[in-house]
């Protein structure tokens, strides 16, 4: 049984899961491979999410999660919803299919417009059980969760449930309000997508910004030509020293003279490059295609 986390728990900031994150993004692109990636290029749509006080609970409740299964591609799959008192925001049992049971908490009979957000953890679980894609621990497989539902289109509304102020202290799934922020910018460079309107949470719209500010500087770290003059320095000096890069610079070097390599993570897909140190040249990653300008 897989259980999405309790709204109403500690909120927790900044990006202490990147490295999981990163390689949830990996695995995706492993698994899907790029292509089948950018087939999912229709975000969640709001209307679909919408649920008013008027309509049916259960025929409700059916409707979003019908239309949560085609928005994460699973046609033959069908979620059936029921309501209960419980902690958690849901939980889902993995079985064979091609019925999977979700569970919800209670509160979702009247916060009805969450009931997307907290239903694309748990659909996003049942992708990930059919692909046969998990990580080694649970804590870790929550993160591939929350990373695989944003990165494939469902889980901004994840984001979009973050509310913090006077009244207000929500948050679902289990990445920090930034790092669903940063997911969701790798997706729209790679989608060509701009989610930027759609958040109704002024806090969500927030952490949107500074997980993309993230993600901007992923593609202007050294050894990338677009590195600052700054980064392009320290790069430039631990090459010449040979001594170890900074802490969190990201890239390391390998062997010395001709056979000098330098590894580096791709921006996009963060599978790791290994390019000779020679200076100017143009790498492409063989994971996701994307061609890079170097300097190394």
């Amino acid at each position: 049984m897989k259980r999405n986390g309790t709204p109403n728990g500690p909120i927790e900031h900044g990006f202490p899961h990147l490295d999981t994150v990163r390689a949830a993004i990996t695995a995706l692109h492993r698994r899907l491979t790029t292509d089948g990636i950018r087939a999912y290029d229709t975000a969640f749509a709001p209307g679909d999410a919408a649920f008013g006080p008027d309509e049916d609970l259960h025929l409700g409740a059916h409707r979003v999660a019908s239309a949560m299964v085609r928005a994460l591609r699973l046609p033959d799959a069908r979620v059936l919803v029921s309501f209960r008192p419980m902690e958690q925001a849901a939980t889902v049992e993995l079985t064979d299919g091609p019925a999977y049971f979700v569970e919800v908490a209670d509160r979702f009979r009247t916060h009805r417009g969450d009931l997307a957000a907290a239903l694309s953890h748990e659909v996003a679980h049942v992708l990930l059980h059919r692909l046969d894609l998990r990580f080694a621990t649970t804590a870790d497989n929550e993160i591939l969760t929350d990373t695989a539902a944003a990165y494939l289109g469902a889980g901004w509304l994840l984001l979009d449930a973050y509310r913090q102020d006077a009244l207000t202290h929500q948050k679902f799934g289990y990445l920090t309000p930034e790092e669903f922020g940063y997911v969701l910018a790798k997706r729209g460079r790679l989608i060509g997508e701009d989610l930027s309107a759609w958040f109704t949470s002024p806090r969500a719209y927030e952490a949107y910004v500074r997980g993309g500010a993230l993600d901007a500087r992923d593609h202007r770290r050294a050894p990338l030509a677009a590195a600052g003059p700054a980064e392009r320095l320290r790069y430039a000096r631990a090459r010449r020293s040979g001594a170890a890069a900074e802490r969190g610079a990201g890239y390391r070097f390998e062997g010395h003279g001709a056979e000098r390599r330098v590894s580096f993570p791709c921006p996009v897909c963060a599978q790791r490059l290994r390019l000779p140190v020679r200076g100017p040249l143009r790498a492409r990653c063989a994971l996701c295609g994307t061609v890079l300008e170097c300097a190394t």
